[in-house]
């Protein structure tokens, strides 16, 4: 195998940062890292629907992933405007009809989060609420019950002080509202100790959140 065929069978694994360190290596590496191939490979795994227009793009495959990829750099943000000092969420969780949990939750108390992680949980839950990414999380006391195979309907609003209007997190936001619940020894419920609202990629920091909820109508 030549010395440019190893490259060719190389490139494929690499992610979009190391590919193009390698094309700063010298004239052959970035002539071969330019191949627009390696560069649909990684826009086909990063944003799977690009390649399927029935038409190919106008441009190169490396320029689109160069596109998209500087948007999705992380910038330094300005101070938000917004404060969870002045930020009230109102949490309902149902089960049919069923009223089963609903409270008016301070901002403050969602950043402290979960101090004390309960026995029975899963080693994967106690590795994620452990772990450093920023979370927001509801410590639920006491506990409630929740059926399995039933359906479970969230309604999440947010309110500010000085604010008349309390808002959904539609349109423009979608949160991921997790209950996290231990092993209740009973294949027909689940025992939930804690609510977790995420924005997955949207925000990922306090300040992040922040700006995300100040796109909203406040009046």
């Amino acid at each position: 195998m030549s010395y440019a065929e190893i490259l060719k069978a190389v490139f494929p694994l690499l992610d979009g940062a190391d590919l193009a360190s390698c094309m700063a290596v010298c004239k052959q590496w970035r002539d071969i890292a330019q191949d627009d191939y390696f560069w649909k490979l990684l826009s086909a795994k990063r944003w799977p629907s690009i390649c399927k227009r029935p038409n190919p793009p106008t441009v190169t495959y490396y320029k689109l992933y160069q596109t998209f990829y500087k948007h999705q750099r992380q910038q330094t943000l300005l101070p938000p405007r917004l404060s969870f000092d002045n930020l009230e969420f109102f949490i309902d969780i149902w089960t049919g009809d069923k009223l089963i949990f609903s409270e008016v939750v301070s901002g403050p108390v969602l950043q402290t989060g979960m101090k004390n992680l309960p026995p029975g949980i899963c080693d994967w839950l106690r590795f994620h609420l452990e772990g450093p990414d920023y979370k927001m999380i509801l410590p639920v006391k006491p506990r409630f019950k929740a059926p399995l195979g039933e359906t479970v309907s969230i309604s999440v609003l947010v309110g500010a002080e000085g604010y008349q209007q309390a808002h959904p997190f539609v349109p423009g936001i979608r949160a991921w509202i997790s209950l996290l619940f231990t092993d209740d020894k009973n294949d027909s419920v689940i025992d939930v100790f804690g609510i977790e609202i995420d924005f997955c990629d949207a925000a990922k920091s306090r300040d992040e959140v922040l700006w995300l909820l100040d796109i909203l109508d406040w009046k």
